[in-house]
């Protein structure tokens, strides 16, 4: 099935929202319950995926790229101003995916007010495990992330994590944007984001489901 457009979440997970907010300067409160505001999302284009044993090339003159893992939901049916219920019963199944970000691309478009697509689309910038069907795999929120660097476990969290839950960012984006079979959802990042340098082996997994690795040259 081809691949179609991604919508991203942006700082779904708490403690990824306060470790940005420290590096960027900002207040760093903490959210509690259910969060007041809709979910932010942007889009990567479907040319960023990289699959299984791909090699992640950084292009010239970028020289912050940091690694993101996230769950990523696989669109079946057409998703269009659908309730949760609705938005869930739509769900082709899940995989791993890795937000690579050019971080000093990103903050200098935000310095400027401009916009920061550039950052997120690079050609590579969405290494994605093969899919796990819905029907064979635990509910989205009964999933745990992990990614190794090196060998080295740089970020784990369980997917029940999340600010904004599967079912509300599938419904929310459905008000806006239709959401066609073979687009992919990736539902944010936790805490533990970094840097890759040339020569990493980046391994992210939905643990017991599905893996993806990549090296960066």
């Amino acid at each position: 099935m081809p691949a179609g457009k991604i919508v991203a979440v942006a700082k779904n997970y708490e403690d990824h929202r306060k470790e940005m907010a420290g590096r960027e300067g900002g207040p760093g409160e903490t959210r509690v319950g259910v969060p007041q505001t809709p979910p932010q999302v942007f889009l990567k284009p479907a040319s960023c995926l990289l699959a299984d044993g791909g090699i992640l090339r950084i292009p010239p003159g970028v020289t912050n790229v940091q690694w993101e893992t996230e769950l990523a939901v696989i669109i079946g049916d057409t998703i269009n101003q659908a309730t949760e219920e609705e938005a869930m019963g739509r769900v082709l199944g899940y995989a791993v995916f890795l937000d690579m970000t050019a971080r000093d691309l990103q903050a200098e478009a935000k310095r400027a007010g401009m916009p920061w697509s550039l950052s997120k689309g690079m050609d590579g910038f969405g290494p994605i495990s093969d899919v796990v069907i819905a029907t064979q795999a635990p509910p989205w929120d009964k999933m745990e992330l992990r990614l190794l660097v090196n060998g080295e476990v740089r970020q784990r969290s369980l997917t029940s994590a999340m600010i904004h839950s599967v079912p509300r960012v599938l419904a929310h984006v459905s008000r806006f944007m239709t959401l066609e079979r073979g687009d992919i959802v990736a539902t944010g990042t936790p805490a533990g984001v970094g840097p890759v340098k040339k020569g990493d082996t980046l391994e992210a997994e939905l643990l017991g489901q599905s893996r993806v690795r990549v090296t960066v040259e």
